[in-house]
């Protein structure tokens, strides 16, 4: 089987949803409001970079990353997340295929640097490291991480995009919350 990974298309957005809602269903540390976080990040253009892994034609994994603010100024840092891969595929690599080829890309684009909550095992094989200049808040640090892609890390408050508040129910703008 050849994994491919490339640039999403519009005609990968259903997919992406579907692979999203299933890699994190049985996941219990997750929200479940993943696929709106990747929907909110696309309807405000704020995807920097979105990766499909393809596999045998199939879309098994998503990748996204989108600027993000940190309180010093620091400029051309992103946020990494979500990543998803099918579960039928996981620990195949794919995932690691996506964060590499992702990495890899925001570096070409002249990224700074990368930030992100996750499992302090696993982020921390690509070189993510915790670092205490960077906060995240209400946030427990030992999951919250960072890679410098030249060595410097700014300081402060990081602030994600407003995508990753998103809860799937309609805004105050759009009339009441659904029950």
């Amino acid at each position: 089987m050849l994994l491919l990974i490339r640039l999403e298309t519009s005609n990968d957005i259903d997919a992406i949803t579907d692979l999203t809602i299933a890699a994190f269903a049985n996941l219990e540390i997750s929200n479940h409001t993943e696929q709106y976080v990747v929907e909110g990040l696309r309807a405000a253009n704020a995807l920097t970079l979105s990766l499909v892994a393809e596999l045998d034609g199939r879309l098994v994994g998503h990748i996204a990353f989108s600027p993000i603010s940190i309180a010093d100024g620091a400029r051309d840092w992103y946020g990494l997340g979500p990543v998803s891969v099918l579960p039928d595929y996981q620990r195949m690599g794919i995932g690691k295929a996506l964060i590499q080829q992702g990495l890899s890309q925001l570096k070409d684009l002249g990224a700074k640097g990368c930030c992100l909550v996750g499992h302090p095992t696993y982020y921390t094989k690509f070189g993510f490291k915790n670092v205490e200049s960077l906060v995240l808040e209400h946030v427990p640090p030992e999951v919250f991480f960072a890679l410098s892609f030249d060595g410097r890390y700014p300081q402060g408050s990081v602030t994600f995009h407003e995508a990753f508040m998103a809860t799937g129910r309609p805004t105050s703008a759009d009339g009441p919350a659904a029950n």
